[in-house]
């Protein structure tokens, strides 16, 4: 009998315990040195890194093909990087919760810099510093292609598969 009443039990911790390690992927704070390097570093499958901020409403409207490209292109040659402009105050309370609401299992990082023209060049020369914003970069960094827009439906996985003909 005494069994039968801790099996039960136990059960619920396994699921628990369980349940709170499938959680989505946690946030790293980082600095420009580290996305320069996220860059440059060698590869061998095609980055997307993607620049965006959970205030940004064209951002979160196109994360989900970010997602899909991810899910889709992940085991083949895909590197998926979200770059967030959010507020390093607002990590706890909005963006990681936001990550984890959205099952994000991509690498996601917060950009902890405040001053976004001493970098936006070393990035892309045309980047105006809005976003949402993408760099692709092959892999071996033989070619990188900017994109400074919001991506319409469908959209993204047509201009990959282009970029990495």
């Amino acid at each position: 009998m005494n069994k039968a009443v801790h099996f039960p039990f136990l059960a619920i911790i396994i699921v628990c315990l369980l349940a709170s390690n499938s959680q989505a992927q946690s946030v790293e704070v980082i600095k420009y040195p580290d996305l320069a390097k996220l860059i440059s570093s060698q590869s061998d499958k095609n980055k997307v890194i993607n620049f965006w901020a959970t205030w940004c409403r064209p951002c979160v409207k196109e994360l989900p093909q970010f997602l899909e490209l991810y899910e889709k292109y992940n085991e083949e040659n895909l590197e998926l990087s979200l770059i967030s402009f959010d507020f390093v105050e607002d990590l706890e309370n909005k963006l990681k919760p936001f990550v984890t609401k959205k099952n994000i299992e991509a690498k996601v990082y917060l950009l902890d810099e405040t001053d976004y023209n001493a970098f936006i060049d070393k990035v892309d020369p045309s980047w105006s510093g809005a976003i949402p914003a993408t760099l692709m970069v092959s892999k071996g960094n033989t070619k990188r292609k900017f994109i400074e827009k919001e991506f319409s439906e469908d959209e993204l996985e047509k201009v990959y598969l282009n970029f990495i003909k």
